[in-house]
């Protein structure tokens, strides 16, 4: 059954956008939590020593900017654009220095890091994808802010579409991946990662009608619940999975065999799939 979606009102404007009605840039190091300062400091500096001048710039996202982080349960994100292309050599260096920073930081569990060049960052195929992720919800920590040279964004639907609008071509892979994670700890970082990769794809769904932006989860489930009522405790339930997972393999299964399936149809009838990259 089809569910239509009802915009809001001209002259509405929701959280996270600008008086203009573009969406404003979250987090800053200001809003850092005084625990993770040293580890902020310490990413900083080893970058540095580990890419040298390959560095173009780097940047942190997701709660430790945003000023929410949980002390031994947040992990901490790093975005680090290089001068050019990765090499194997780069992806092996941020790796490891990850994996030190996790084991002598008791505060995050675990680091993330994407690497790309500056140029693929910038380039007209990623503006309304990595271009708005390093605009819109990135804060610079080293070198030469990229956001310089991108636009301003709005929630529309062009965004929505090239942001998550290939869950369709992620769902064989996601199939696979369950059907392979054996131990609880797999199953519970990846109902970890489904879950919020579910809920954001849900929330931009409906980001156009809604027009706003948020990063909290809980905030994107009650967003998507307004115009789809018959799927919202779905939503909900991954938001809380996303911030306390579960090792429950049917979670899993009902991600790829009903809720992941739903949303890509929806998706793709509301706002279209994304434009195809190299090797997809």
């Amino acid at each position: 059954m089809t569910e239509t979606v009802h915009r809001v009102g001209p002259g509405v404007r929701r959280p996270g956008l600008d008086p203009q009605g573009y969406i404003e840039r979250e987090g800053s190091l200001g809003r850092v939590p005084h625990a993770f300062r040293p580890v902020v400091a310490a990413a900083r500096d080893r970058l540095l020593d580990v890419l040298g001048d390959r560095l173009h710039s780097a940047y942190l996202y997701g709660s430790v900017p945003r000023g929410t982080a949980r002390v031994g349960r947040s992990d901490l994100d790093l975005l680090v654009a290089l001068r050019e292309e990765p090499a194997d050599a780069d992806r092996d260096a941020v790796q490891a220095l990850g994996e030190a920073l996790d084991r002598e930081f008791a505060q995050i569990d675990g680091v993330g890091t994407l690497l790309y060049s500056r140029a693929r960052l910038l380039s007209d195929l990623e503006t309304f994808d990595l271009g708005w992720f390093v605009a819109c919800l990135c804060t610079p920590l080293l070198g030469e802010d990229l956001a310089e040279y991108l636009p301003r964004y709005r929630p529309d639907s062009r965004l929505a579409r090239e942001t998550n609008g290939d869950l369709v071509r992620l769902l064989p892979r996601w199939r696979e991946r369950v059907s392979a994670a054996t131990t609880e700890a797999e199953r519970r970082r990846l109902v970890r990662f489904l879950s919020r990769h579910l809920v954001r794809t849900g929330f931009t769904l409906v980001m156009p009608a809604w027009n706003g932006w948020t990063s909290d989860l809980r905030e994107m489930a009650e967003a998507f619940a307004r115009y789809y009522p018959a799927r919202a405790e779905q939503l909900r339930s991954a938001a809380v999975l996303g911030y306390e997972p579960t090792a429950d393999p049917d979670v899993l299964r009902t991600y790829v065999d009903d809720l992941g399936p739903w949303l890509a149809r929806e998706y793709t009838r509301v706002h279209g799939t994304k434009t195809p990259r190299p090797g997809d």
